[in-house]
């Protein structure tokens, strides 16, 4: 049994990072204003937020510049226009994945960044590809933490080879991620068992991404707290792909420790995000997301139902259990 402490103190090793911008910006592709997007940033200077993800490093060879918002590219010029230099009491992150961004020429070094830190994404098949990664924004002066996805669809002696490789990198943080909100906090609780002996023999922080397809976001952020994993993920009102994610406002109401402050949070939903959803932004749990969570599938069919607007449930269940 977990010690009772774990759950009604706090550590000062814990870090909260906001992931609205970048993972609530696949709902609506990333065209946020930029009042919006300098409202969160007071906000998350004002809650105690300690890191704030504004978005994706992505290529713009791969993907259209015309049919995304600034976030979903992260230039730096651009951060630096709207948000300002982001180092002091709150540092800025992106995310950087694997085979989908041109980081060698569009990850400039630390000294000339808005960003304090970088986040690979990566699956347990491009673990090579994401220490390479990890090398090169060590080597130009960031924090990088590396995100595994998926694991819930992974083999686990896959899933220990790849914390070796990535334990042997210089990455900071290795981070849980349930991509598919799939996972029962049981199942993290292992999963964290699991990560902390790699973390424990390389010096490595843990970290937790949670989807709420089961409306267990909080819960599973929760028990890995009490499983000594110190970075923790979270949007405001739950903002993310599909299902979204664990809430903010729900982990700052949670931690202890004094240095999070929940009014500022409260007041963002109020003021941005419950209008943000009213102008037609969809994001949430549903049943649809449910299902996919329920057979450890990828929410995009999920997604694709929401955007129909079909509410045909029984009719989408038997789609996908015919295609696990």
């Amino acid at each position: 049994m977990k010690e009772i402490s774990n759950l009604l103190g706090y550590r000062e090793s814990i870090r909260v990072v906001d992931a609205t911008l970048r993972d609530g910006g696949l709902v609506n592709d990333f065209y946020f204003t930029d009042e919006f997007a300098k409202k969160l940033y007071l906000t998350n200077l004002k809650a105690g937020v300690d890191y704030m993800e504004v978005g994706y490093k992505a290529s713009k060879e791969i993907f259209d510049i015309e049919k995304f918002g600034k976030w979903k590219f992260c230039d730096d010029d651009a951060i630096f226009d709207v948000l300002g230099e982001g180092k002091e009491g709150l540092k800025l992150a992106a995310m950087a994945d694997v085979g989908r961004c041109d980081y060698k020429t569009d990850i400039r070094p630390a000294s000339e960044s808005p960003l304090s830190m970088i986040r690979v994404a990566t699956y347990v098949n491009t673990i090579p590809g994401a220490v390479e990664m990890i090398e090169d924004a060590k080597k130009k002066g960031y924090e990088v933490t590396c995100n595994i996805m998926a694991v819930s669809n992974a083999q686990e002696s896959d899933i220990k080879v790849a914390l070796d490789m990535i334990g042997q990198s210089s990455v900071d943080v290795i981070y849980i991620v349930d991509s598919f909100g799939s996972l029962y906090p049981e199942q993290i609780a292992r999963i964290a068992a699991l990560y902390g002996e790699f973390a424990a023999k390389y010096n490595k922080a843990l970290g937790i991404h949670t989807h709420n397809n089961q409306q267990l976001a909080l819960a599973n952020t929760i028990e890995a707290v009490g499983d000594d994993v110190d970075w923790l993920d979270a949007t405001y009102y739950g903002m993310g792909r599909g299902a979204g994610n664990c809430s903010m406002e729900n982990l700052l109401g949670f931690l202890r420790n004094p240095k999070y402050n929940i009014f500022p949070a409260l007041q963002f939903v109020q003021n941005y995000m419950v209008p943000l959803r009213e102008s037609g932004t969809v994001w949430g749990y549903d049943m649809q997301y449910l299902m996919t969570g329920l057979l450890n599938q990828h929410p995009r069919t999920a997604i694709e139902y929401t955007k129909q607007g079909r509410r045909d449930f029984v009719e989408f269940y038997k789609e996908i259990v015919a295609q696990d």
